[in-house]
């Protein structure tokens, strides 16, 4: 009688997390099918098909108050979309989770952030675009599109609130912390605009790809982690 409770009590708990993981997926896979169709339309309009009219509204709205006070807190928030920042943060967070024996998570951020830029790469080296003239900051040799500042960044924030929502942290906290991290890698994208060394399509575009890539590597490893708990879940019950 014992074992068929918990037999029952398995494939309840089975049901449950199939029927979360149905819904999940549909959301996951709208959000996903979405960015990347707005990745795909700016992508085709703004390299293919040489539309400049939504670059230079946004240009012409930033360059009516772009001062030099401005355009030096810009650059302060440019560099934390750099590698030189983004490289050393990523040691340092692999390295605390590594100290910490939480391998998983190390492997993870690795392996995401690791791709994310072999993507972005890859389709600069598609597409080609050449870079605004006139940039504050001289030297970049780089292709534009999509924006590499704003993709790392948005990339790197994506991760520290994945990391935040699974920790202990109480919701009005997490919610919190979301939105500051959100919003400082929007800030970065908009340096880049303001700095004149990116379109505001290549930011806009970054901006949906690391949506679209981040969704999709995130539900790929969650996905995982409750099919590994499941897998254990059913080794207990029959060890048991």
């Amino acid at each position: 009688m014992s074992a068929r409770l918990k037999q029952d009590a398995l494939n309840n708990n089975k049901k449950g997390l199939f029927e979360i993981l149905s819904l999940e997926l549909l959301i996951i896979s709208s959000l996903f099918i979405l960015s990347l169709f707005a990745f795909g339309l700016i992508a085709h309009e703004v390299v293919y098909e040489k539309e400049r009219w939504v670059d230079d509204a946004i240009f012409s709205f930033f360059s009516s108050f772009s001062g030099n006070g401005f355009i030096e807190t810009m650059k302060f928030f440019t560099f934390f979309g750099s590698s030189q920042f983004l490289l050393p943060a990523y040691i340092i967070l692999i390295t605390y989770f590594i100290i910490k024996k939480m391998f998983r998570y190390s492997i993870h951020i690795a392996m995401i952030s690791i791709s994310s830029t072999a993507l972005m790469l890859v389709i600069k080296e598609i597409t080609h675009r050449q870079r605004p003239d006139s940039p504050v900051i001289i030297g970049i040799t780089t292709f534009s599109f999509p924006s590499g500042h704003t993709l790392s960044s948005f990339i790197f924030c994506s991760i520290l609130i994945y990391i935040i929502w699974r920790g202990n942290l109480k919701p009005l906290f997490r919610w919190i912390y979301s939105i500051l991290l959100f919003s400082f890698a929007v800030t970065i994208g908009i340096s880049r605009i303001v700095l004149k060394v990116h379109y505001p399509t290549d930011v806009i575009a970054a901006l949906c790809l690391g949506f679209a890539w981040v969704v999709l590597s995130f539900w790929i490893l969650t996905n995982m982690s409750k099919k590994s708990a499941l897998k254990n879940l059913e080794q207990v019950e029959i060890a048991d």
